[in-house]
């Protein structure tokens, strides 16, 4: 047999002679392609044949987030930390999308697809681009961590913002909708890799992240902060991430109760896991659960995990086996989960192989995602008061505006935190600016900072205007993650839920000079206290932190083009006193769902500019069993005089049973209808998901007694409700 160098030294002879190479060879050469990098093979064996060709030393350089070229084999080097919880971050260009809190806000799991599809699209188009150009950059690459379905079980928590609320089943749905908007539909191939995070029982204080323990029972870690990772999990996500903390003593990266028993044996999971970065650090160095590097990284494989965001796998893990405390076969398992995420990305394929190769310029930051974007903004927004029905305002109704307050044209106020840049992030001042005609006036002013409580500007000027419109709340530099809220007072969270006191006083003075109509605009990502300023303002809107197309957004509500529609996914309440302890992990107290003393704003809360009534067409039945589901249809009727979205919210009310919550959303229906008109939505139920777990079993359990379904626009809303029985069976 003529070796491949001789048939290539053939085939050039043809081509000088005969100008044309003799394609007959080539077929011949392929066939002595690696087996891993032959696309009609299975990926079982693909990963196979690339394992069996590392040696030791390159399967750890592997195992690592900046992951090293094997340049005999033709990889290139690697970075996995990619950022895309609302608009690919860090990497240049990108459309930036409203912050996670605010797409929970929308209640609307089709619009998070829509929105996650684009946020991968663009993610496709930077990996093409740079690839092309030979560059391997950290946040170019098609591994991403997000998104962050932790609970936001305390206001306080700076990071609450980067979640999808307070409520494990709304926190699922989104959280499942934006993995399917991510990673696509081709059951071949990944569009990108999206990481459920952090794994698990993670929402502050973020001062100790690094060393707190978080003490929970299996009930509320079953019923609470591992409900919406399950779910994701049953959803295909391909990654996930273990987090800083330890769980009742054990920390996450080296949990193999966790990692191997619960999300790998017991749900299935198919993917990789990842530590959060610097995580397997703090095991030895501030948990000190473990005294050395090497032992560390031995526990940590063990454990289930596959990918280190440190250097501690790739400086330890071969001094882990010359201990004799790890294998190269388990070396090889976790770099085996690893490679089956690439092979489905495509890495080992020709890049004209790829599904999503046509994906370029073109695909950035286009038209079509700018206006995506403004869609999720105006749906995220929420009217918290509209006294007298002063908005909408008609257009040419006032002639003149004044645009004021220290997040009016801010720039951390529009896009929060993880965020990508935009050359074309339209503010609040520009905005309004843009939605009136040329003859109308608008001014802008700072007003305010965030600490100055005697100094004010703009309150002459907004006192010569028609509407005055105050823009302010929170930044991502008062609330956010360790390190980044440099201003804040708590290592990144907030010790109380008030507005700066230098805010409060500006719109005291505001009030006191302006006796014309004032609109306030709130931006935050999380619970604050907004009665503090309800005194000053005719009608409030809670913006979050709405992303490039805010401004524009916050004119179509404030001028009528669309009515809002967003609903708070977290509890307003009126003091952090009311709320246990902040290191307690115990969801006693906490929530809507265990919370019963009085609040400033419900969870599910949300005002429109229209009014809506509810009607049942077929009603539950009287009586179930664990087989069935629970099927009601509701006529939704516009009964105002503006077009507008509505989000129907189906609650369960439980039985007088300890340790049960006290309702819970087990279904949502976010609908449009025109004014004067009615749609008909159905809501399903399945009677499994009212199982809870039972300790003494350790296992699921639907308990026998009197339940009662509840339909309305809020937790604390009835305008349909149903009684029915469990049989428990």
């Amino acid at each position: 047999m003529k070796s491949i160098a001789q048939k290539m030294i053939k085939a050039s002879a043809a081509c000088l002679l005969g100008g044309a190479c003799l394609l007959t060879t080539l077929p011949a050469i392929a066939q002595n392609k690696p087996i891993f990098r032959d696309n009609s093979q299975s990926i079982e064996l693909r990963i196979k044949d690339l394992v069996s060709k590392l040696t030791l030393e390159e399967k750890v350089s592997l195992l690592g987030y900046r992951s090293k070229a094997v340049e005999r084999l033709g990889i290139p080097a690697y970075n996995w930390w990619n950022e895309g919880l609302h608009g690919v971050a860090r990497a240049g260009e990108a459309t930036i999308f409203p912050q996670a809190i605010g797409l929970a806000a929308t209640f609307n799991e089709n619009l998070v697809d829509s929105v996650s599809d684009a946020i991968s699209t663009e993610a496709r188009a930077k990996y093409n681009l740079s690839t092309a150009m030979g560059r391997h950059l950290q946040y170019m690459g098609l591994t991403f961590w997000t998104p962050n379905i932790n609970i936001f079980r305390d206001p306080r928590w700076g990071r609450g913002q980067e979640t999808y609320g307070e409520d494990p089943f709304l926190t699922a749905h989104i959280g499942s909708a934006f993995v399917k908007g991510m990673q696509g539909t081709d059951p071949l191939h990944l569009k990108a890799s999206a990481t459920a995070k952090h794994f698990a029982a993670h929402s502050g204080p973020e001062a100790t992240r690094d060393y707190f323990d978080a003490i929970v029972d299996e009930k509320d870690m079953r019923e609470t902060y591992l409900y919406a990772f399950h779910a994701l999990v049953s959803n295909g996500v391909e990654s996930v991430m273990t987090a800083y903390n330890s769980i009742n003593g054990v920390p996450n990266s080296v949990n193999k109760n966790l990692v191997t028993d619960i999300l790998r044996n017991e749900w299935g999971f198919k993917g990789h896991v990842v530590t959060d970065c610097g995580a397997l650090d703090d095991v030895f160095l501030t948990h000190k659960t473990i005294p050395t590097a090497p032992e560390a990284a031995a526990a940590a494989i063990k454990a289930g995990i596959d990918l280190d965001c440190s250097s501690v796998f790739q400086n330890d893990i071969i001094k882990a086996i010359l201990l004799k405390l790890l294998t190269e076969k388990e070396v090889d398992v976790a770099l085996s989960h690893l490679l089956k995420t690439q092979f489905k990305l495509g890495f080992f394929d020709d890049a004209a192989a790829s599904p999503y190769k046509t994906y370029g310029t073109d695909s950035l930051h286009n038209t079509t995602h700018i206006n995506l974007a403004r869609k999720a903004a105006q749906q995220s927004m929420v009217l918290l008061k509209n006294d007298g029905n002063i908005l909408p305002f008609k257009q040419g109704q006032y002639s003149s505006f004044m645009v004021l307050g220290p997040n009016a044209a801010a720039l951390d106020a529009m896009i929060g935190s993880y965020h990508g840049v935009s050359s074309k992030v339209v503010n609040f001042v520009e905005g309004i600016t843009a939605a009136v005609d040329p003859a109308t006036r608008v001014e802008y002013d700072l007003g305010c900072d965030y600490r100055d409580t005697t100094h004010f500007g703009g309150i002459w000027g907004a006192g010569n205007a028609d509407v005055t419109i105050a823009v302010l709340g929170l930044s991502p530099v008062l609330e956010g993650e360790a390190g980044d809220a440099f201003l804040a007072e708590s290592g990144g969270d907030k010790k109380n839920l008030s507005l700066p006191t230098s805010e409060i006083a500006f719109m005291k003075a505001l009030r006191a000079g302006v006796k014309k109509p004032i609109i306030a605009v709130i931006t935050a990502g999380s619970d604050v206290d907004v009665s503090a300023i309800a005194p000053y303002a005719d009608a409030i809107i809670f913006a979050w932190y709405p992303g490039e197309q805010g401004g524009n957004a916050l004119a179509d509500i404030v001028f009528g083009k669309v009515s809002p529609s967003g609903h708070l996914p977290l509890t307003f309440y009126n003091s952090v006193n009311d709320l246990p302890k902040y290191e307690s992990y115990s969801m006693k107290g906490r929530t809507y769902r265990y919370f019963g003393g009085a609040v400033q704003y419900p969870f599910g809360f949300g005002m429109s500019y229209s009014t809506f009534g509810y009607e049942a067409t077929t009603t539950p039945s009287k009586q179930y069993a664990a087989k069935d589901t629970i099927n009601v249809q509701v006529k939704v009727k516009n009964t105002g005089n503006i077009n507008a979205d509505d989000v129907v919210q189906a609650y369960i009310k439980y039985p007088a049973i300890d340790r049960m919550p006290l309702k819970e959303l087990k279904g949502f229906k976010r609908v449009s209808v025109a004014k004067g008109n009615e749609q008909l939505i159905t809501i399903k139920i399945p009677v499994k998901e009212l199982q809870k777990w039972d300790l003494t079993k350790h296992n699921w359990k639907l308990y026998p007694g009197d339940y009662k379904l509840i339909i309305g626009e809020n937790s604390a809303d009835e305008k349909l409700s149903f009684s029915f029985k469990l049989n428990g069976k």
